[in-house]
């Protein structure tokens, strides 16, 4: 089986590299690779568009261009690839906002270890 391949989009620094912890330590059970990061959604969709990955991990609130509109333009450039919101705010606002971005899952910052990779999985199964 190949590896899933994410690409993580946050802001904060902290953020990306507990991500990529997380997603490291789940490497050791399933397959799936930290393929590159992003610290803007302009970032973003340059990074996507040369990295091709499987899933986008995506933060909403960043500077040059937030992560709806960065989840926008990765969907209409790569429709394939999945991207899964990031989220302090998970109200029904955000979420149908998200959706009409294209985004094809949403997890809030405080879930569970468990909620983040099950929703990768679930996209990629």
């Amino acid at each position: 089986m190949e590896d899933i391949r994410v690409l993580i989009v946050a802001d904060m620094p902290q953020v990306r590299q507990w991500l990529a912890t997380l997603l490291d330590l789940a490497a050791r059970r399933i397959s799936l690779k930290v393929i590159g990061e992003a610290s803007n959604g302009s970032e973003a969709v340059q990074l996507a568009r040369e990295l091709q990955p499987d899933v986008v991990l995506m933060d909403l609130e960043m500077p040059i261009l937030d992560g709806f509109e960065a989840t926008r333009q990765i969907k209409t450039l790569l429709p394939a690839v999945r991207v899964v919101i990031l989220s302090l705010h998970a109200g029904p606002e955000e979420v149908q906002s998200a959706r009409e971005a294209g985004a094809d899952g949403f997890v809030t910052k405080g879930a569970s270890y468990e909620t983040l990779l099950n929703t990768i999985l679930s996209l990629n199964g």
